[in-house]
Order: C-alpha cells, then structure tokens, then sequence
C-alpha cells in the first residue's frame, strides 16, 4: 500500500524553522519520514490523550503521527521530554 503525508500546520512551521536552523536534524527527519511511509504500522501506538497516535523515535526527539487508511498525519516533532 503507497501511503500520503499531511503534515499539520504545526508542523509545517516546525520544518521551515528546522530547515533554516539545523539542517543535520532536518536530514535526519526527511530520512525517518521516508522510512515511516514503507511501514506506519511499525510504529508504537500511544495511549491516554494521544489514543490512536503512534510515536517514532528521532533520538533525542518523538515524532508523533497518526494513520488513517491511506494516510499518514504528522502532528509534531518534540523533544522526548516534552513530547507526551
């Protein structure tokens, strides 16, 4: 199954913030996404509040995504401390 990306507007300032400020971290994060497209499914699904979320460690960041059929919804990238 091909799988889309919709990133949250959250996200999408997130990106172009990371971009602009680090782009080792923004090449590691675009590496990972593609990496998530070939299997969602993987992913550790979450509980609590984000029910239905999954979390993919970036070390030391969680990148919390959501997927829905054929689509693959990124929320946010957050430092694990603060991302749950």
């Amino acid at each position: 199954m091909e799988y889309k990306f919709q990133f949250t507007p959250f996200f999408e300032k997130q990106l172009k913030k990371l971009k602009q400020r680090d782009a080792v971290l923004f090449d590691r994060l675009t590496k990972k996404l593609k990496e998530i497209s070939q299997n969602p499914e993987h992913y550790k699904p979450l509980g609590n509040v984000l029910a239905g979320c999954k979390g993919v460690h970036l070390d030391p960041f969680v990148i919390i995504l959501e997927v829905k059929e054929d689509i693959i919804i990124i929320h946010y990238v957050k430092h694990h401390d603060e991302a749950y």
